[in-house]
Formats: structure tokens, C-alpha cells, sequence
């Protein structure tokens, strides 16, 4: 098969797909294709249409209530009504934001696979799609978490006779009126989602802690100490873990209408899931209709695996953006820059450093 040579692939055309492309341009990288090129980049994306993880989201996420936006570089989030669906606002977006800046998006295409060119350190490597392969210099990962989310096992989970699913699945709350609906997971989905759901039907709310509720204000010196907590776990290899897990559950609004209806409150995780409901570690049964898993999500890395870098524990060796083990290669929106405002400073920094490997690699030739 034929290798298209470009000098960077950035995998993902999310919030940090798209900075990282907007960084690549600034520095003089142009869409591959581009007249008078010198320095290309192509960017991959796996949805039918821009938008990122937002296309999915649920319908009746508004931009009110949506959690973390921030403006992609360069160019601000356009003023929208509140009571405005984020999966109709965002999407539009971020087609917008691609036409605005020329990035040439390629899609959809799926990578199945990067791997090594060759033995050489310097040398190439290769992004293996259903629509080709390119054979590049740097790769820049941004392929977010959104396609894998997590769904625990638990004991008698297939013999439930109602439906399961998961946050990534969800539509409306509408869909569960009149029913029972355990809602699974301390995270903020879960709990947006319990205080929806608990209006049309009766809620049961599981969490496998209890959450650790915080008064204080999430500031600046909370936040820069949770994301010293992730960066020093995926320097050591391992799983960024939740966010919760690191930041405590803080009182957002739909937490405390939540609190305020008397919908707030926490039961253990159950131990085992029965035809018609769940068995509790007491061993009382809690009749359910639905089980909703607001889980999390874990990154979509798989199509990595060629290169072997993932650790006994589970995760990949990263330290500002970059792998440890593979220094052509780029994780970004992964650990400490999952957040918005963080992909956005992960891709340009991401960039940064390609273009400081490329200055050396040019000396070294001189």
C-alpha cells in the first residue's frame, strides 16, 4: 500500500485535534496538498461531520448547563442561548472554526494502527486508516475518550431483564418516565443526570465511595494541584484515573437542585444485579426498570498498540504531552489535558516541541 509522506498526523479532530492544527499553521505547517508547501500536516478524524465528542452529547444538554467549554484558539465561542442544545451550538462550532482557518480535515476516517516505519529512532512513523496510510515525522494523538466508555461487571449483569446503558448512550430524560432508574457513578454525568431523570421517575443512586463533597471553592491552587496529581501519574505509566477521584465532588447546580428535592442521596454499590433489580450488600433488593452507568470513560488509544508502550499498569509513560517511550509520538486531551482549556495548551505545546525536534534535526544536518 501506498505511504503518504507528511511531516505530522494529528489523529482527532476534537478541541485538541483542532489546536493542535491551528498551532501547526502559526508555525508554517500547511494541509497536506497545499501549493508551495515546505512543511505539511494532515488531520484525521473518525465523525462523519466536525463537532467532536459534542455531536454525541445528549439532547438535553444546554449550553447552560454544559460543563468545561472553552473557545478553541484563536477564535471565541459565538454568544448562544442558554436554553440552546451543546450538541447543535458547539458542532456548528467547530465546522466553522475548520473552515475559518483552512485545516482540511480528512474524514470520516478511522485509524486502525500506528506503528515504526523502520529501526530508526528518527525515522517515520506510520498511520494506518481505512482510507490510506501516511508515513509521518511527528504523530499527534487526540483521539479523546468519548468511543470507549467504561462499563464495570458486576455479578448477574446479563441476566437483567430491563434495559442498561450507558451516559454515552443517553438521549432525554423523557425516555424513563414512570419507570425506576439506578443511576450508577459519583461523577459529574451522574449526578447532571440524576437530578434530570429524578423529575419524570423514581431514582436510586449508587456510588462505589461515598463522595467526598467539598465546600470550598475549586480555584486556582486546587486546580493546579489536582493536575500535578494526574501529571506525576501518567510520568509513572499509570491510569490518569477519574476526575473525581483527584478534584472531590463539588457542589454544581444541578447538584444542589438535586439536594434541594431530596433526590441527593447516596446508597453503596449494589453487590449483585438480578432479573428485576438489585441486591444490596445487606441483602435487601431494590426493584429497577433501567440501569444507567455514568462510569467514565477510558482513552481511545487502542490503534497505538503496535508501538507497545502501554505499561503493566495500564497506562502510557507521557510527561507534557509527549510519550516517554516514543518521542515522535504526542498524547494529547490525555491525563493532565483532558480538559478543554488543557487540549488547548497541549496541542500548542505540542507543536512547540515539534518544531524545537526540527530545528535540532536541522543543525544536526548542517
Amino acid at each position: 500500500m501506498e505511504q503518504v509522506p507528511v511531516d505530522v498526523v494529528v489523529i482527532g479532530a476534537g478541541q485538541a485535534g483542532l489546536s493542535a492544527a491551528y498551532h501547526l499553521q502559526r508555525r508554517g505547517f500547511r494541509p497536506l496538498g497545499a501549493e508551495s508547501a515546505d512543511r505539511t500536516f494532515v488531520v484525521l478524524d473518525a465523525n462523519p461531520v466536525p463537532g467532536g465528542a459534542w455531536q454525541h452529547r445528549w439532547a438535553s444538554l444546554r449550553m447552560a448547563t454544559v460543563n468545561g467549554i472553552h473557545e478553541l484558539p484563536g477564535h471565541v465561542v459565538p454568544p448562544a442561548d442558554p436554553t440552546a442544545a451543546s450538541r447543535d451550538v458547539l458542532p456548528a462550532y467547530f465546522a466553522g472554526y475548520e473552515e475559518r482557518f483552512g485545516l482540511d480535515v480528512r474524514r470520516p476516517v478511522r485509524v486502525t494502527a500506528v506503528r515504526r516505519a523502520d529501526d530508526d529512532p528518527r525515522g517515520r512513523l506510520l498511520v494506518e486508516s481505512d482510507a490510506g496510510t501516511w508515513a509521518a515525522r511527528h504523530v499527534i494523538n487526540a483521539t479523546g475518550t468519548w468511543t470507549r466508555p467504561f462499563w464495570p461487571r458486576y455479578p448477574g449483569q446479563e441476566r437483567f431483564r430491563g434495559r442498561q446503558l450507558h451516559v454515552a448512550d443517553y438521549v432525554s430524560a423523557e425516555e424513563f418516565a414512570g419507570t425506576r432508574v439506578v443511576i450508577v457513578g459519583a461523577g459529574v454525568s451522574g449526578v447532571q443526570l440524576l437530578d434530570e431523570i429524578s423529575h419524570v421517575a423514581d431514582t436510586f443512586w449508587v456510588t462505589r465511595r461515598e463522595p467526598d463533597w467539598r465546600e470550598d471553592e475549586f480555584d486556582i491552587p486546587a486546580r493546579v494541584a489536582a493536575i500535578a496529581g494526574v501529571e506525576d501519574r501518567v510520568r509513572r505509566g499509570l491510569p490518569p484515573g477519574s476526575v473525581i477521584s483527584v478534584t472531590g465532588m463539588h457542589w454544581t447546580p444541578w447538584a444542589r437542585a438535586a439536594q434541594a428535592r431530596g433526590v441527593l442521596v447516596r446508597h453503596p454499590m449494589f453487590a449483585a444485579i438480578e432479573e428485576d433489580g438489585i441486591r444490596m450488600p445487606d441483602g435487601t433488593f431494590e426493584p429497577a426498570d433501567v440501569i444507567l452507568w455514568a462510569t467514565g470513560f477510558r482513552p481511545a488509544l487502542d490503534h497505538l498498540a503496535p508501538l507497545h508502550l502501554r505499561t503493566p499498569e495500564g497506562g502510557f509513560r507521557v510527561e507534557n504531552g509527549r510519550s516517554i517511550d516514543e518521542p515522535r509520538l504526542f498524547l494529547i486531551g490525555y491525563g493532565p489535558s483532558q480538559s478543554t482549556v488543557g487540549a488547548n495548551r497541549a496541542g500548542r505545546d505540542a507543536v512547540r516541541a515539534i518544531v524545537a525536534d526540527e530545528v535540532a534535526d536541522d543543525a544536526l544536518v548542517a
